[in-house]
């Protein structure tokens, strides 16, 4: 079986989403990454694998189901600290953000027969998801992070290895107001979206 990754940060007010701000508070935006990790975990939680890590900066909160081993990022450039939570894993491995609240267990439900790698496109041009069936950190190291050809990098890197890369779903990840309010649309009733209709009420927005 998989081992299930998911990297994040501790939601507090300041740290995460920021770009949310304007016109979310920067504890309204914490709240709101606090929803959106709260339901990713639970579909990880959900999820059948091998076993369940939660690569974080910071301390686990209530937030956390059981069930998940904690691991601390390490320090550096987010490429380096991808690198370092497949570096812990000693098997086939599926990495995933906090980003996309909308993740279900049947997209990180993966076979790696036939593949060596998944790999889940994000339309800012970055990625959700990766899969490698032998993970090797250096086929993160040195990729730019946080730019619009970050995705088709990292999947070129891959493919540049020799490696079988099978695509999952192109998903929308939540990084500023629009995004919230698109990617809530399509989870109605999730702790995302309504923690998001509660601040939209709230402020007029």
């Amino acid at each position: 079986m998989t081992t299930l990754l998911v990297i994040a940060k501790e939601p507090r007010p300041g740290r995460v989403k920021t770009r949310l701000t304007p016109p979310f508070t920067p504890g309204e935006a914490a709240s709101l990454a606090e929803a959106a990790l709260t339901d990713t975990l639970r579909t990880v939680a959900r999820t059948p694998a091998a076993r369940r890590v939660l690569v974080l900066d910071g301390t686990p909160g209530s937030w956390l189901p059981p069930g998940f081993d904690v691991e601390p990022q390490c320090a550096g450039a987010l490429d380096e600290r991808l690198a370092a939570a497949f570096a812990g894993c000693d098997g086939p491995a599926l990495l995933i953000g906090m980003d996309t609240p909308q993740v279900t267990a049947a997209l990180l439900t993966v076979d790696f027969e036939g593949c060596d790698a998944f790999f889940g496109a994000a339309d800012d041009g970055g990625f959700w998801a990766l899969g490698l069936a032998e993970p090797n950190p250096d086929l993160l190291r040195g990729v730019p992070m946080s730019t619009s050809t970050t995705g088709a990098m990292q999947r070129e890197r891959l493919v540049g290895a020799g490696l079988r890369v099978r695509d999952l779903p192109r998903l929308r990840d939540v990084d500023t107001a629009s995004d919230a309010h698109a990617v809530a649309a399509t989870v109605p009733g999730s702790r995302f979206a309504t923690r998001l209709e509660e601040l939209t009420a709230a402020g007029g927005r």
